[in-house]
């Protein structure tokens, strides 16, 4: 089995199980319809790189791990779409969640998903007790109000932001945290794998404000031109188009060379590159080799 077939799998069953048999039909579907469209499960590979390459001796806790990271991931897609928000009406080319069922369900999805996060760690983590509350608390802190999602999303409230920081919160937590949580899900030392997981997550937000300009929304899968239309910062508007690209060089270079040293470290470097490659129009993509 490859890691995303490991990863659709464990999806399944997670969301499976999170809906059962008494779920309100509508939100189940709206919860699958959030999950189950095509996506590049970024978060979930990388945290299951990270804990292959420290020997990932606890699959079922990793796939947990890679799993809530990416249920919580797919919330704040649906929160992101909302129309106090964004407004977006499709999203990984398909209909967004409150486009196909409603701004109620959609809200409802969102906040069910992060539930069932954290539900899914305690379910599969039952033969290895004294690794929850260390992944509960990484994973936590990468959606909360002050370093995580929650803060990344409310940034966009205030008149005055520090593009980094934006940046760090609305993204790279999330990265981070699969960093780190691969590493706490095999056992492992958490904290020499945040920066891997900060700058690639840094790399991932700049990728995508360069995408936001530069590529259309039949390749995009969601509308295009969003960050001028919504006035948020980016690192396009700050540092133009040669200098965001500049920016994501260094970032790349920079989440490379922090891999400590294991046993996976060159496929590691090979992913990080191939997936800053894949995440960018061609026309930039070559601009990094």
């Amino acid at each position: 089995m490859d890691v995303l077939q490991r990863i659709e799998r464990a999806l399944e069953a997670a969301v499976s199980r999170g809906i059962g048999d008494g779920c309100p039909p509508l939100l189940g579907q709206a919860v699958r319809h959030a999950v189950f469209t095509s996506g590049s499960r970024a978060r979930p590979r990388l945290c299951l790189a990270v804990a292959a390459s420290c020997g990932d001796d606890a699959p079922a806790v990793s796939d947990a791990a890679a799993v809530s990271l990416e249920l919580l991931h797919c919330a704040s897609l649906v929160h992101d779409d909302l129309p106090c928000f964004d407004d977006a009406d499709t999203r990984r080319g398909q209909p967004s969640v409150h486009r196909a069922y409603g701004e109620r369900l959609a809200v409802l999805a969102g906040d069910g998903l992060i539930v069932l996060a954290f539900e899914n760690l305690a379910w599969n983590s039952a033969h290895h007790p004294q690794r929850l509350a260390p992944l509960t608390r990484i994973i936590g802190r990468a959606v909360g109000i002050s370093h995580g999602i929650v803060a990344g999303q409310a940034w966009e409230c205030e008149s005055n932001v520090d593009l980094t920081a934006y940046h760090r919160e609305k993204t790279a937590a999330l990265f981070a945290a699969a960093t780190e949580a691969g590493a706490a899900a095999a056992g492992m030392d958490p904290a020499p794998w945040h920066v891997l997981g900060e700058n690639l997550g840094l790399a991932y937000q700049v990728a995508d404000d360069l995408r936001d300009v530069a590529s259309s929304a039949d390749e995009l899968g969601k509308p295009v031109g969003q960050d001028a239309a919504h006035d948020r910062p980016s690192a396009v508007a700050e540092l133009g188009l040669d200098g965001a690209l500049g920016r994501l060089t260094e970032l790349v270079t920079g989440a490379a060379d922090s891999i400590p040293v294991c046993r996976g470290r060159d496929t590691l470097r090979t992913l990080v590159y191939e997936e800053m490659r894949r995440l960018l129009p061609e026309h930039l993509a070559r601009q990094l080799d």
